[in-house]
């Protein structure tokens, strides 16, 4: 099982930035492309005034701010460079979405899929978009919200892919606010099956891959609920590939880099239940050789030698 992808974070609730510039993406789309990856997904384009890009329509509806750098154009130049496709996350208003207002909510990104389209649709890296609207189980109006926003972005891009990708409401499905770094119980599988059985069936037409985070169940459950999504999607045509999270959902210090062994075992199970790739959260701040955080690159390097690639070579 191999890291095929990783999610770009530049728009982040709860992972310190690191102020790269066009240098430093330009030295980690490297790094990534000589660990396998030859894809990488904007977790969001925008959140609240915050944004990637320069939209108009988000600085005169949402108040948004202009930013000092088009990293949208930026990141598809780069992913054409290292010959890696780019999928645009959606917009996060930060508001109507947590005030459970769907319909404010699709209206908005629909703006925002035709002029993310209007703007790069015609770059060659482009090749799929991802519904940053994250979520565990079948809260109100979810399948509405991803039918829409997956068929929208569909129509205006000729077909291209639509990904999401949710977490499992685990143990360790808590705030990222708070000291706490899990809670009593998590959902029992049959209700996940359940619920993630009736969300598939409802946005199979609007959604072509399912990528669930892993981060937040018990290791010693993974294995059944990998093999439970995989074989949900399989039920409604969908393709299923794992979210290996790259950083530790474990420790009192959110967030770090995780340990090796955590993420070889994780990597193993995926494998084991017939999961068809992995993507991650994410590779520039916890994997990376040049993250903020040293251990990053000590991950790197394993992971490269699980690959059986010298990180000498390659650093």
């Amino acid at each position: 099982m191999k890291i095929k992808g990783t999610f770009l974070d530049e728009i982040s609730h709860d992972i310190p930035h690191q102020n790269w510039g066009r240098e430093e993406w330009d030295r980690d789309f490297d790094f990534m492309k000589k660990a396998g990856i030859d894809m990488v997904i904007l977790i969001r384009s925008g959140y609240k005034q915050w944004l990637t890009y320069p939209s108009r329509f988000l600085q005169k509806k949402m108040g948004s701010w202009e930013p000092p750098v088009d990293l949208v154009k930026m990141f598809l130049e780069l992913s054409e460079k290292y010959d890696m496709a780019f999928y645009f996350g959606l917009y996060d208003s930060g508001k109507y979405w947590l005030q459970g207002d769907y319909e404010k909510e699709v209206e908005i990104n629909h703006y925002v899929i035709e002029e993310t389209w209007r703007s790069y649709g015609d770059m060659p890296a482009f090749k799929g978009w991802y519904l940053s609207q994250e979520c565990s189980r079948r809260i109100k109006n979810i399948i509405p919200l991803y039918n829409r926003l997956g068929t929208h972005c569909k129509a205006v891009s000729d077909g291209l892919p639509v990904l999401i990708s949710p977490y499992i409401d685990g143990p360790r499905n808590v705030s990222q606010y708070t000291t706490q770094a899990r809670k009593e119980s998590g959902i029992a599988l049959d209700i996940h099956r359940k619920e993630w059985d009736a969300i598939l069936q409802g946005i199979k037409e609007a959604v072509d891959i399912v990528a669930f985070q892993d981060g937040h169940v018990d290791m010693e459950d993974l294995e059944d609920f990998l093999r439970m999504n995989k074989s949900l999607a399989d039920k409604h045509g969908l393709r299923c590939w794992t979210n290996s999270e790259t950083f530790d959902r474990d420790m009192p210090i959110k967030f770090l880099p995780i340990k090796w062994e955590k993420l070889w075992r994780k990597l193993q199970l995926a494998e084991k239940t017939g999961i068809e790739q992995a993507i991650t959260f994410e590779f520039s701040h916890f994997m990376s050789p040049q993250s903020a955080y040293l251990q990053a690159g000590h991950l790197y390097n394993r992971y490269l030698e699980y690959l059986n690639i010298s990180h000498r070579e390659n650093n």
